[in-house]
Formats: structure tokens, C-alpha cells, sequence
């Protein structure tokens, strides 16, 4: 403790003090000595400073002309390490260091002013003046090292980068299922090579990012290319068709020799009807009780009137998916569904009430589901009969078009697509454009086929959804918990989980976000960002605070728990860079499930893929007049059901009492 008295300290400066001094006083002798007859000119000598220079001579320290000057820089810098000025945060050892140069060359090679043939007295004092000058650049110089702060607090890491990166997997884990990403990262400040290794695909992929990060570039092509590339029977959303759709296709020319049974490739799209397979979404075999009628009927109105999704259980809600449901069940129980296609049902919804009524009646199984309607007719309650049924008339009419018609109420194959005798590949496109009609359509689709998927003993297979948010899954939370033992690898794309909210409410996209097992997210921003910051967790990071005084700076070093990944950093990730976690597997762990880096597409050997990419083929030759007499027929097709139904009734005394047409 006596060492940090401050007597101590002001012992040291007077040491400091004298050893300059000694500094000065040699510096003094070197120009008395060397200069004698200037001196002696000036009548600065006397017989005392004779007899004190001779005494110096005989130590040796005028042997040489440069001795006495080192030995004066000597001792100068000697009193300069102890030297504490004032701190100042704009001086630097660069230009300290400039000042200390700058005086050498003045105070060493000044003697040769001394050979100039010129007057003896002027030659002099320009040679003090020389000595003179570097000796103070030289004592600016030192001091001002003194003033420096040797620990910047501004660095090049203004953004903290190498404190917050953590080491990340580095080793290639490929399974039968996997998807793997190459990758590349940064630890404290140096680039290394990693894989992203979604070795579990079965628990669910999410991938997130706004508008431009690269979902597709660098995620979603590379898990429809890799599962086709072992096996897996696949399902295709493309929301913007035929982006996806033609990734898929030429990969499954790529890969079709892959699979024990070769698979076949359907494509259901309501835009060019001449490259779209036909395929009844509520096939007779796919309904095997009204429960499934009562599915597909919440499935399509929900698709409709997304607002409804929120408001399940309310009067207005369930009274048209009931009403919706009968005329299903009814087409289903109809000449053992012959004319179960939803074109059939959306025509038949529109058929007025009395005849409606009267041939529903005539199935026992529905006798519960629409008493509520018939009651309303018979006791004239228009007004109340027409808030239950009419927004489900409004809504599925506009499904009434005859390219829609044509596309529904084919049927060139099932949706069983893992089914290991006839695997297939299918690919649904959307429209951006017509995305309320088409995303109804769409996710009664997606629903049949997530219902004949999800079952043991079948073909592993994937289901890809681009922009899942813009159709209606119901029940996908329960598709990901259960699927996986079936091996069915969900993958989810969507821009943020505030669209997820919207569409589906905040429970239902909560439960999305909280059960998938792999997250895989590019730039996104708000509660996104800080759900998916907490969910990677925290890291060990060091922490420097400065303290700057008049003398000196003090420093204090400590480590401290923080978030790996901030939700400000989510917020400004560049376009293919992404964070996110992997799950693992039982038999094969994973310790580092945690990334944040930028996945290396080979941009050059894409394009020539894309260059050499097959168009999606031509299935058949189809004009307009095919497709009006689609349309006609089916509208036919109704109003034969109608009036043959309701002739067999009226012949039928046991079934006359049914009938409400006036």
C-alpha cells in the first residue's frame, strides 16, 4: 500500500525532475566544449569552468563529438517514462512519434552547420539553435506519447459483430431425410465454413424472411432439389405458379430414377387449363362419413372469409358451414356420389329454397343439419333463414366459373400422394392476382390430400408451402405434431408472424411458431425478431468500460450473459443470410443447433440450370367451346337432380308429405 502514497509520488517526480535536469546540463556541456571559442568571445569562461571541464575531460566523456548527445537524448527519455500528461482522446502514438522523428533529424546531423566556412560566432548559434529545436520536438514528442490513450474506445467492431458471434456447426450430418445447407460464418472477426443440417425435416422447417431475403433462392429450392434427390413423394404450393412448379419438374426429370417406383408428375393450376391435370377435391372415396363433409365444408368457406377463422363457434359461422355440409353429404349420398364434385355443390346451393329444401329432406342422414333451415322456410322466417344461409351462397358463387369448373369436377388422379404403388409429385399453383378465389379452392386441396397423407405405412414425402399464410390449413399445429411418426416433413414459408396472425389468429400462428422444430428466418423485424433473438438464447460476451482522468486511464474488463443474435441485428440481415436453429435426432445429437450465417448458393451453375429448365408440358388440347359444355353439363346435371328428384317424391305417397314446392 506505501507505493501508492503521495509521497511516493512526489519522490518520482523529483527523481524525474533531476534526471532531466542531468539532461540539460549535458546538453550544456556539449556546446561549452565544442564551442569553447565562441564562448570565450562572449566572455562566458572563467579559470573555475576551465578547471571543471578539464576534470570532465579525463572521464572520457568527450572521446567522441556524438557521446555527450546521446547521452543527453538518453537521460531525456529516461525522465520522459515516467511522464504522465493529461489525456486526450484525439492524440495519437502516430503523431507523437512524428513529433520525436522530426527532432532526431534536427538534433543529430546538425553539426554539419559546424563545417560551413562562414563567421565562427554566427555557425554557432544556428548550431544551438538546431540542437535546440530537436531537443524540444524530441521532449514534445515523448510527452505527448504520456497523453495517448493506449486503449481505443472506439474499435473497428462499431456494431459489436465479433462479440456477438458464436461457434456454429461445422461438420456435414446427411441422413436419408436430411436437408443441408453449405454455409459460411464469422467468429471473432475470421470467416469459416459451416452446414446448416436439417436432419429431422419431419418435425416441422419454417422458414421466415420479408420480401427479398431468399426464401426461395437460397432455402426452399434446395428442399424440394434434395428431397426429390432421395425419394420423397412431394406436395408443391406455389404461390407465384409456375416459379416453383417448374423447380420441381426438372428436378424430378433429374432425380425420377431415384425412386423403387417411378413417381408421376401432376400440376393443378385454374390458369392455363392445357398444363392442369383435373381433380375432384371431394371425391366420393375421400369422404367416408360427414364428418369429412363437414371438413372440407369449414375448409372452403374459412378459405373464403378469412375473418371467419377467428369468429368459429359464432351462429352466423357455424349455420352456413352446417348448410354447406348438408349439400355435400347429400351429393355424396346421391347415386353413391356420382356427382360429388364441388361444381355440382356450388350449383346446387343456388337452386331456389322450396325445391332445395324438398330434395334435401329426402336424405335421412342430413335431417339434423338442416331442420334448423327448413323450420325457418316453413314459418316464413325469410329474414333469418337468409342471414344463415345467404353469405354461404355469396361466397361460393364466386367460385362459379367454368375454368374453375373444369379443373374441380375432373378426375385424372387421387391426392394420395405417398402411396407407395403410385407415388406422385404435385404442384398447385396460385394467383397473386385472384387470391381470395383461387387460395379457397387451393386449401380444400390441401386438406383432402393432408388427410390422405397423414397415415402410417406410406412413402415418406414432403409438403412444401410457399406463402402458406395466403390459403387456410385448419388444424396444420396438429399436421406437425402427429406427421412425423408417418414421415411427412412439413415445410412452411411465410414473410412474418404477424401475416401468420392475421390470417389464422394469434393462438393458432403461436402454436405454428412454438412447435416446429427447425427455424430457418432472413431479415424480419417487430415481434418476429425478438421471439426468434430469445429463442436462439444468449452467449458469453466481454464487456471493456474506460475511465479517463487527468493522468491516466483506467479500464475494467468483465463478461457478461447477452442475447447471441439481437433483434437488431435480425432486423439487417442482408439478403442470403440467415439465422436460425436445427433439430436433432435421438441417435445422432447435436450440440451447436444454433446459426448465424450466409448460405453459399453456386450463383453461376444455377443460372445454367435455369437456362437448360424443360417447360412444364402440355397434358391435352382443350379450346373455350371444351369448357363452356364442362360448365353447362354440370348446371345441367343440378337441374335434372331437382326434378327428378322431386317428381320421384311426389309419386312416392310416403315421401309426398316432404315436398315444399308450391
Amino acid at each position: 500500500m506505501a507505493s501508492n502514497t503521495g509521497e511516493n509520488d512526489q519522490a518520482l517526480r523529483r527523481i524525474l525532475d533531476m534526471t532531466r535536469m542531468i539532461s540539460l546540463v549535458l546538453l550544456g556541456l556539449h556546446f561549452y566544449y565544442y564551442c569553447y571559442t565562441v564562448f570565450a568571445g562572449w566572455g562566458l569562461v572563467s579559470r573555475f569552468s576551465d578547471r571543471i571541464i578539464e576534470n570532465v575531460i579525463k572521464t572520457g566523456l568527450f572521446s567522441s563529438f556524438f557521446k555527450t548527445k546521446v547521452l543527453a537524448l538518453g537521460f531525456l527519455g529516461i525522465s520522459l517514462l515516467g511522464a504522465k500528461g493529461k489525456k486526450e482522446e484525439k492524440l495519437s502514438t502516430a503523431t507523437a512519434l512524428k513529433y520525436a522523428a522530426i527532432g532526431l533529424l534536427f538534433y543529430f546531423p546538425s553539426q554539419w552547420i559546424l563545417t560551413v566556412n562562414a563567421n565562427n560566432q554566427t555557425i554557432s548559434c544556428v548550431y544551438f539553435a538546431l540542437c535546440s529545436i530537436g531537443y524540444m520536438l524530441v521532449l514534445t514528442g515523448g510527452t505527448m506519447l504520456s497523453r495517448v490513450i493506449r486503449l481505443k474506445i472506439t474499435g473497428h467492431d462499431i456494431f459489436n459483430r465479433d462479440n456477438e458471434s458464436f461457434p456454429q456447426n461445422e461438420e456435414l450430418i446427411e441422413n436419408e431425410y436430411s436437408v443441408n445447407l453449405p454455409a459460411r460464418y464469422r467468429l471473432k472477426g475470421k470467416l469459416r465454413f459451416s452446414w446448416i443440417n436439417f436432419i429431422n425435416p419431419f418435425r416441422g422447417i419454417l422458414v421466415l424472411g420479408s420480401p427479398g431475403s431468399g426464401k426461395t433462392y437460397f432455402v426452399i429450392r434446395h428442399i424440394i432439389a434434395q428431397h426429390l434427390q432421395k425419394g420423397f413423394s412431394m406436395f408443391v404450393y406455389d404461390f407465384k405458379f409456375d416459379d416453383l412448379t417448374k423447380i420441381t419438374y426438372n428436378n424430378f426429370l433429374k432425380n425420377k430414377h431415384q425412386y423403387k417406383v417411378a413417381p408421376k408428375f401432376y400440376v393443378i393450376n385454374f390458369d392455363d387449363l392445357a398444363r392442369s391435370h383435373r381433380c375432384n377435391p371431394i371425391e366420393p372415396s375421400g369422404l367416408s362419413d360427414i364428418t369429412d363433409a363437414a371438413e372440407s365444408a369449414r375448409t372452403i368457406l374459412m378459405g373464403l372469409n378469412k375473418e371467419w377463422i377467428r369468429r368459429q363457434g359464432d351462429f352466423f359461422v357455424e349455420s352456413p358451414i352446417n348448410f354447406l355440409t348438408a349439400i355435400i353429404w347429400y351429393l355424396r349420398k346421391y347415386q353413391n356420389g356420382e356427382f360429388c364434385t364441388l361444381p355440382h355443390v356450388i350449383e346446387l346451393m343456388q337452386v331456389q329454397q322450396d325445391k332445395l329444401f324438398t330434395v334435401l329432406r329426402a336424405e335421412p342422414e342430413i335431417q339434423t343439419l338442416i331442420s334448423p333451415f327448413v323450420s325457418a322456410f316453413i314459418n316464413d322466417a325469410t329474414q333469418q333463414l337468409e342471414g344463415q344461409i345467404a353469405t354461404a351462397q355469396i361466397s361460393m358463387a364466386r367460385l362459379s366459373s367454368p375454368s374453375l369448373y373444369y379443373v374441380l369436377s375432373g378426375n385424372d388422379f387421387s391426392l394420395e400422394i405417398n402411396d407407395p404403388d403410385e407415388p406422385k409429385i404435385v404442384c398447385m399453383g396460385n394467383n397473386p392476382q385472384k387470391l381470395l378465389t383461387y387460395g379457397a379452392v387451393l386449401s380444400l386441396y390441401v386438406t383432402r390430400l393432408i388427410k390422405l397423407v397423414n397415415k402410417k405405412g406410406r412413402l415418406k414425402s414432403s409438403l412444401v408451402f410457399d406463402e402458406f399464410p395466403t390459403i387456410y390449413l385448419n388444424h396444420v399445429d396438429s399436421l406437425m405434431a402427429t406427421a412425423r411418426s408417418n414421415k411427412v416433413a412439413t415445410t412452411l414459408g411465410l414473410q412474418d408472424l404477424s401475416q401468420l396472425r392475421k390470417e389464422y389468429g394469434r393462438e393458432q400462428a403461436d402454436v405454428i411458431m412454438n412447435i416446429t422444430g427447425n427455424i430457418i428466418s432472413g431479415q424480419v423485424s417487430g415481434d418476429t425478431a425478438k421471439q426468434l433473438s430469445e429463442r436462439v438464447g444468449r452467449i458469453m460476451q466481454d464487456r471493456t468500460s474506460f475511465s479517463i482522468n487527468r493522468t491516466d486511464t483506467s479500464v475494467s474488463r468483465s463478461k457478461q450473459l447477452d442475447a447471441a443474435l439481437p433483434a437488431s441485428k435480425i432486423n439487417t440481415l442482408s439478403s442470403g443470410e440467415f439465422i436460425g436453429l436445427v433439430s436433432d435426432n435421438p441417435d445422432k445429437k447435436v450440440d451447436l443447433k444454433a446459426f448465424h450465417c450466409e448460405i453459399l448458393n453456386e450463383h453461376n451453375q444455377i443460372k445454367k440450370q435455369e437456362a437448360s429448365y424443360q417447360e412444364i408440358p402440355l397434358i391435352r388440347n382443350l379450346d373455350n367451346a371444351i369448357v363452356q359444355r364442362n360448365f353447362d353439363q354440370i348446371r345441367q346435371d343440378v337441374q335434372d337432380i331437382i326434378d327428378s328428384e322431386i317428381a320421384d317424391m311426389l309419386n312416392n305417397p310416403e315421401l309426398e308429405y316432404l315436398v315444399l314446392v308450391k
